[in-house]
């Protein structure tokens, strides 16, 4: 199937997916920290990955490992675990809602250290996303007074940290496959998950003693399996046949899905909040008018 068309049944399966990420985490902390959350996370996406793409890591050579074990942390570690916390006192479709300044985010990072074009539409862009981005979290601190919003800068904070990622993945690691990239991502962290989780305190028995407990790591299987392992391989194949913001666009999606689990969840939305979401996903359409972003740096390298 040509790039073209298969890109975009990619974004529409990681909308799908990653859209119900957010409830499964909101679902997942009902008998689990944050800390116990992403490292279940990590560890179940971690031994699915290895299992299924061990002849894709032993492919990996010294050089490649260098750039394998920074995306795992900016790409994944650190992002788990600042989702998990953000939930702690945020709704799960604010969080999906903010996630979406992860394209805002691309082309700032792209252009201040990985050489992208940047037009006046995208500064436009960069700002009117932001501009929504101000507007969703007032707004929600007013319509949940009893939540705290300053939890909604760990979001912005991964949304950076995917940002860097992609980048990452698009300039230096384009000779891996994907599989590699992510089956390598989760090797490394394997080990710090662990050390997180025993650091908790958290004891095994309570999964079978605990029935909130095992709820919740069922939430966290599907979500580390499906949610994590299976979806960032298409991610990072999407990152490959694509470019960066293009990827990074399956934001614009993830809150329609995640918004409709928030409301079978009981989750309250208002107005201005839907306003602010439009606002935001205007920002980053006009970021994504440009058909390749690396285009023209490309030609000057040639």
């Amino acid at each position: 199937m040509p790039s073209k068309n298969l890109k975009w049944i990619y974004l529409i399966l990681l909308s799908l997916v990653w859209g119900s990420s957010f409830i499964l985490i909101k679902k997942g902390l009902i008998g689990l920290s944050a800390l116990q959350l992403g490292s279940f996370r990590i560890i179940f996406a971690s031994l699915f990955l290895i299992l299924i793409g061990f002849k894709s890591i032993s492919k990996l050579t010294l050089a490649q490992w260098k750039w394998i074990s920074i995306s795992a942390f900016i790409g994944s570690f650190f992002p788990v675990y600042l989702f998990a916390y953000a939930e702690t006192e945020i709704d799960s479709a604010v969080a999906s809602i903010l996630n979406a300044t992860t394209p805002l985010m691309t082309l700032l990072f792209g252009v201040l250290f990985f050489k992208m074009a940047l037009s006046q539409n995208k500064v436009l862009g960069v700002v009117i996303g932001l501009i929504g981005t101000l507007g969703l979290i007032f707004s929600g601190a007013q319509v949940n007074p009893d939540q705290n919003y300053f939890y909604s800068v760990l979001v912005i904070i991964a949304a950076a940290c995917y940002a860097i990622n992609v980048n990452i993945i698009k300039r230096y690691m384009h000779d891996i496959s994907a599989l590699g990239i992510t089956a390598g991502n989760f090797l490394v962290l394997l080990g710090p998950s662990f050390m997180v989780l025993f650091l908790t305190g958290f004891s095994f028995e309570n999964i079978l003693n605990d029935e909130i407990v095992s709820t919740s790591i069922i939430y966290v299987l599907i979500l580390g399996v499906i949610g994590t392992g299976i979806a960032m391989v298409i991610f990072n194949k999407l990152i490959q046949i694509s470019d960066p913001v293009f990827s990074t666009s399956v934001t614009y999606t993830i809150p329609l899905v995640a918004l409709g689990w928030g409301f079978l969840d009981g989750e309250v939305f208002s107005v201005f909040q839907l306003i602010s979401m439009l606002i935001i996903l205007l920002g980053v359409f006009l970021v994504n008018r440009s058909k390749n972003l690396y285009a023209k740096n490309k030609k000057a390298d040639q």
